[in-house]
């Protein structure tokens, strides 16, 4: 029997930390004894999540994370979220090819827990739900702008060990860092990819176009996630079609966090990527922190003359070529 929502759909930027439901994060946290700040669970829901009367800012939207990543935070935790961001993206929305992103070192509790537990964790909370949808999924995982480089090199170690385990791919995310650079981490980006891990980094989102073009020059990634002011410089979009690196842009988390002002500014912000043939999908980045599904996006992204329904389709079918799943793309 066909999906009853249609066809397939693939998506390649989601964080763990935004993608599990709130009623299921309320009753992991209760499972385990986590102290919240409510005991209301309509004041919890309000804690992990943006509603769209009440923008926040970046930086507020960041915080979110510190309740979802903490109630994340155990072996238990980490298999039943990873498990339901699965079977609810197939549910919702017809996801099929979906890849999940986390940062394993912030699931340990500061080294509390053991993070190959964790990690072994999340990949029981996979191979669960790939027994019960049709679905291919890979983990990605997230080093952190706020991190040394000891911890950074930690995750990545992790990603090369279990990458015949699930772990497809490996990313730069968090907040903004003064002392962070991108190139500071070109020698692990080559290691991780000699080891046969897909690349993909968070640029071009709270930043300008001068990040994405540090990323392409020193870590010359598969992906950019984000990457919306890439569109500022005519130059560096050309060098994006060139070297096939595609973008995961991600319009409704864009618009929510005010680094792009409103529809018309992502409009034309896309519309210069499509001038530069530049390959890009659109994404949820955390479906249910921002209370939307991938149909949502796609809808909206029609809606808002983004892309025609052709170029949505041909955008689907970009993303398909660009997931870390497919043999061969990394």
């Amino acid at each position: 029997m066909p999906h009853p929502l249609g066809d397939e759909l693939t998506e390649l930027h989601v964080h763990l930390g935004g993608a599990v439901d709130p009623a299921a994060m309320w009753g992991i946290a209760h499972s385990q004894g986590i102290r919240l700040p409510t005991k209301d669970y309509w004041e919890f829901v309000e804690l992990i999540t943006v509603h769209p009367k009440r923008r926040k800012s970046f930086e507020d939207f960041l915080e979110l994370y510190h309740w979802t990543e903490l109630i994340q935070s155990s072996p238990i935790a980490v298999e039943q979220a990873v498990y339901e961001v699965i079977g609810g993206a197939y549910r919702k929305a017809n996801i099929t090819t979906l890849e999940l992103r986390y940062n394993p070192l912030k699931r340990n509790r500061g080294g509390e827990r053991d993070v190959d537990h964790i990690i072994m964790a999340s990949i029981r909370g996979l191979d669960r739900a790939a027994l019960e949808y049709p679905v291919k999924v890979g983990l990605i995982f997230c080093l952190d702008r706020t991190f040394g480089r000891e911890l950074n090199e930690i995750v990545v170690d992790k990603a090369i060990q279990y990458r015949k385990r699930g772990v497809v791919g490996i990313d730069i995310a968090g907040p903004h860092d003064n002392e962070f650079r991108y190139s500071d981490y070109a020698a692990l980006y080559k290691r991780a990819r000699k080891a046969g891990l897909g690349l993909t980094v968070h640029a071009g989102e709270d930043e300008d176009w001068h990040s994405v073009d540090e990323v392409v020059r020193h870590l010359e990634p598969d992906r950019i996630g984000h990457g919306i002011h890439a569109a500022q410089d005519a130059g560096l979009c050309k060098r994006l079609a060139e070297r096939g690196i595609h973008l995961e842009i991600c319009p409704s988390s864009n618009l929510d966090t005010k680094v792009v002002r409103d529809l018309d500014e992502l409009q034309e912000l896309i519309a210069v990527f499509r001038k530069h043939k530049v390959h890009f999908s659109f994404n949820t980045d955390g479906p249910e922190m921002l209370q939307t599904t991938l149909r949502d996006e796609l809808k909206l992204a029609v809606r808002a003359n983004l892309v025609s329904r052709d170029e949505l389709e041909q955008c689907g079918q970009w993303a398909l070529e660009a997931s870390f799943l497919q043999p061969g793309a990394a």
